[in-house]
């Protein structure tokens, strides 16, 4: 008899497997940022910055204020806790991950250097000379080789050539990423950017990818099979194997959700044997479009009633939301969403819209209000401005006015 979850008890696991629900600390350091880090396993990476770009906010929502330069130092360089690879999307990874995507890398080298229409085997002497470039030179952005390339090799290798194959070579592994500079990739060979350890051959795929499924169910808390694919990209053929062998080892143990499946009958889950079934989640927190919580669409929609989808690509006359709309949670519901931008020039953290949904708590506006004004002082910024547009604007507007809430303090502003 499959035990049943209700969808209350659903997202409360969920929630706090993926870190909420804690007190935020006073003042977080490197063993809390690595602690949410080991936690969700990555960080997704993404160029959007008119907020903050996004692997710097799902810290932030579960930790409050943090310095972001502890983050950097955890990223960047040979010495980095972390590594960048295609693990969901582009993300940071911890570092031990690594071998376990050789599989993934040993796809892309296949297809790269596949004589029917490879990139890489169509450009091996254009590879073949991006090695030797940082053989020579170390660690170069594709810009610096770009200009090297003009020089030394003439037009006919361009800088959409050369940045190209060295995409390829890094999904194949043939490169690393070891620093981003304004956001553009410094390359490097892997063994200018990794432990010799980290470059012995990775274990066999189907090993790899039970300890993924597993790492996905812990970040979970409970998924189903879509949900465990989709959190290393995978294939539900690649981890229904997985997910039989950590049940029978009883690290997984399946449930029915009422409401999860199609029609009358509840669809399988599957909890982590060590995942907290908190009685409550209590708190406020904006969540980055990329945040675990709620990138993939069809969990978010499962667990929270709540459709969301970005609108970066969508012309502004067509935008609903915003640019870029942050989900609001509060406790253990996503009951809204902020579009934010950052004003560096004039200071200020505006607000150009901001939505809830029905049957958000009335005090909505006031909850969030803290969690605004902390980020807004994260980022340096001296205020907090609401442009006005939106149903829960005119709320937030007079909350922002209220003496009562002048203040805040990390400890009122995180899950």
């Amino acid at each position: 008899m499959v035990d049943q979850v209700s969808p209350a008890l659903a997202r409360r696991i969920a929630l706090a497997a993926q870190g909420f629900g804690r007190a935020a600390p006073a003042t977080p350091g490197t063993r809390q940022l690595a602690g949410v880090v080991d936690r969700l396993g990555l960080l997704q990476i993404d160029s959007v910055n008119v907020f903050e770009r996004s692997h710097y906010l799902p810290p932030l929502s579960r930790l409050g204020a943090y310095d972001r330069g502890l983050l950097d130092r955890m990223a960047w360089g040979r010495r980095g806790r972390l590594v960048e690879y295609w693990a969901h999307q582009a993300a940071f990874i911890p570092r031990d991950l690594w071998p376990l995507f050789e599989f993934r890398r040993a796809e892309y080298r296949r297809k790269a250097h596949s004589e029917s229409g490879g990139w890489l085997h169509e450009h091996r002497d254009l590879a073949s000379w991006l090695r030797a470039e940082l053989a020579a030179n170390g660690p170069m952005q594709a810009s610096a080789i770009e200009h090297d390339a003009n020089e030394r090799r003439g037009p006919w290798w361009g800088w959409s050539d050369a940045k190209r194959t060295l995409e390829w070579m890094f999904l194949t592994g043939e490169v690393v990423c070891v620093e981003r500079r304004r956001f553009e990739r410094i390359y490097a060979l892997p063994e200018q950017g990794l432990e010799p350890h980290l470059l012995e051959h990775g274990p066999a795929e189907p090993d790899a990818v039970r300890v993924l499924v597993e790492r996905a169910a812990m970040a979970l808390g409970i998924a189903t099979a879509a949900d465990l694919a989709d959190y290393w990209r995978m294939l539900q053929t690649q981890v229904r194997p997985a997910i039989a062998d950590l049940v029978d080892a009883g690290v997984l143990v399946p449930v029915e959700v009422p409401g999860w499946g199609n029609g009358d009958r509840p669809a399988t889950a599957w909890v982590h044997r060590d995942a907290r079934r908190p009685r409550r989640v209590e708190g406020v927190a904006l969540l980055s479009p990329f945040d675990p919580v709620v990138w993939f669409r069809p969990r978010t929609e499962r667990l929270f009633d709540f459709h969301y989808r970005i609108e970066i690509y969508t012309p502004e006359p067509q935008r609903k939301f915003g640019y870029y709309s942050l989900p609001v949670l509060v406790d253990d519901r996503v009951v809204g969403r902020v579009d934010l931008k950052s004003d560096r020039k004039a200071r200020v953290l505006r607000v150009q819209s901001a939505w809830v949904e029905a049957g958000a708590p009335a005090d909505t506006a006031e909850r969030l209000v803290p969690v605004l004004r902390n980020a807004a002082a994260w980022q340096g910024l001296d205020e907090v401005a609401v442009a006005g547009r939106g149903d829960l604007s005119p709320e937030l507007r007079s909350a922002l006015g209220s003496p009562a809430l002048a203040s805040s303090t990390p400890e009122a502003t995180a899950v």
